[in-house]
């Protein structure tokens, strides 16, 4: 029984009452209609996928901040191009501990566009070789990805 409630809830939060408008409601939300899921009860469409947009980092996915002393906070930007044919949306980032802060775009961003990933790196309270990463949740077919960051922190 609760299992049929669950499906039946979901089936009513994905109505569709009219037209979609904008890409933006007005709570700031991204609209569904840019959303694209290439899976089907069939298997994979492949002119969806093929449709998907890109994260395509413009360096490596790896920055190593060097050595750097026990306190300092040191910030990189990842600079991407979303070189799919469909809106990239970051719809979210986290860092793999608090000193790690990552700063995203919040709104799509357009095939040919580009936008910047900060990561800020806070070495308060560590010494020695950091290695910390950022999970970035996209609607790219990989779903996920990844950034990392090392630093050598010394104590002063």
């Amino acid at each position: 029984m609760k299992r049929y409630l669950i499906i039946s809830l979901l089936a009513l939060a994905a109505c569709n009452n009219g037209p979609v408008t904008s890409k933006v409601d007005d709570k700031n939300h991204l609209s569904a209609s840019i959303v694209s899921n290439p899976l089907t009860a069939n298997g994979m469409d492949t002119v969806a996928a093929a449709r998907k947009p890109v994260m395509d980092f413009k360096n490596d996915t790896l920055h190593n901040f060097g050595a750097i002393h026990e306190g300092e906070k040191v910030s990189y930007d990842f600079a991407f191009t979303n070189t799919g044919k469909t809106p990239l949306i970051i719809s979210g980032a986290n860092g793999s501990c608090g000193c790690t802060v990552p700063e995203y775009p919040h709104d799509a961003v357009a095939p040919g566009a580009s936008g910047i990933m900060k990561v800020t790196f806070n070495s308060a309270g560590k010494s020695g070789h950091q290695s910390k990463s950022v999970t970035i949740h996209t609607n790219t077919n990989k779903n996920i990805e990844m950034l990392y960051i090392n630093a050598e922190v010394q104590k002063q």
